[in-house]
């Protein structure tokens, strides 16, 4: 990915994880459940590629010893 994509999901991935505190700290009664379960997913992929492309990039410039 493309430092401005990876930027981008950063971005978003932090304000998907925002909105999941925020419904996360309302009364039991009160929570949507579908949009927990949709943010806690779209959090957690959102992470999950953040993740990969980190290290993906470190093994890159371990293995091929480039400056970034």
């Amino acid at each position: 990915m493309t430092n401005d994509a990876l930027i981008i999901l950063a971005i978003v991935s932090t304000m998907i994880w925002i909105t999941v505190s925020k419904e996360a700290t309302k009364p039991t009664k009160e929570v949507n459940k579908r949009k927990m379960i949709t943010l806690l997913s779209a959090g957690t992929l959102s992470a999950i590629l953040l993740t990969v492309s980190l290290f993906s990039t470190f093994i890159v410039l371990i293995l091929f010893n480039v400056n970034a």
